[in-house]
């Protein structure tokens, strides 16, 4: 009978294994203010530059709304350079309803409170780096664009 090596050095190996294959992110949680009603979700998402202002950014969140400010948590966020956007979806449908011209219907903010002056925020503006460690970032829903 042939005893092969591997078996038996398993058990040593086997921590290291475990901790390659764990989450490497931290959680980042995001004080959404100004939220005036409790109809509806708060949908956060978190980007990379290259899914800013799209609606297929890797790390998001949705919870129910509540008055005042409401928290969300994006667990295991890799570490890296982000912006958050985030909407009040008071109907619940799933997505920004848009007005003319493509203006938001509802309340909408981003990270570092990017300002919106006609046109959505440039990336630069509403940029963060997340480490290793959970982060908390506020921002406030912005209701008027011009």
């Amino acid at each position: 009978m042939t005893i092969h090596p591997a078996p038996a050095l398993l058990p040593l190996f086997l921590p290291l294994l475990l901790a390659a294959a764990a989450p490497t992110g931290a959680p980042i949680e995001v004080a959404v203010s100004n939220v005036t009603s409790t109809e509806g979700r708060i949908h956060v998402d978190i980007c990379p530059r290259a899914q800013f202002l799209t609606s297929d950014c890797p790390y998001f969140t949705t919870v129910p709304a509540k008055i005042g400010t409401t928290v969300v948590v994006i667990p295991n966020v890799p570490p890296g350079r982000y912006a958050s956007q985030v909407f009040h979806d008071r109907n619940s449908n799933g997505k920004i309803d848009r007005g003319l011209f493509g203006i938001p219907k509802e309340p909408v903010g981003f990270s570092n409170d990017a300002p919106i002056h006609m046109a959505p925020p440039r990336w630069d503006v509403a940029v963060f780096t997340h480490g290793t460690e959970p982060q908390h970032i506020a921002l406030k829903l912005q209701t008027k664009f011009f």
